[in-house]
């Protein structure tokens, strides 16, 4: 059994909070899905990064959009933040796109198509 650190359920916390606040916000996007992939705070606290991936959303502009939007809702979501989890400081989010599920996928297909010329 892993022995988590307080920052590491902070991280875990601080990512349910957020990816259950952007399911109660209006925001869609045609034939995409966003989730918070991760949450990565600083060790004060004071800060997180926010990792946003993108499933279905192959144009650059759809994740602008996403980034654009998550930026001008950042104040409202750290306000309910602050409201939901008791902390000392509630950390200024960082939002960032986290590609590395459509890296996957990519390396993913390649292989199949390999696999597929092999036979």
């Amino acid at each position: 059994m892993k022995n988590y650190s307080r920052l590491d359920r902070i991280n875990e916390l601080l990512r349910r909070e957020i990816a259950d606040l952007l399911e109660r916000m209006d925001f869609h996007l045609d034939n995409c899905l966003v989730t918070v992939s991760e949450v990565v705070a600083s060790p004060d606290l004071r800060h997180a990064k926010v990792y946003i991936s993108i499933l279905g959303g192959k144009q650059m502009s759809q994740k602008e959009k996403v980034l654009h939007f998550m930026e001008t809702h950042r104040h409202h979501l750290q306000t309910k933040i602050a409201k939901d989890i008791i902390m000392k400081y509630t950390p200024v989010l960082e939002f960032v796109i986290d590609d590395s599920i459509e890296k996957g996928d990519r390396v993913l297909s390649i292989i199949s198509e390999m696999e597929k010329e092999q036979k």
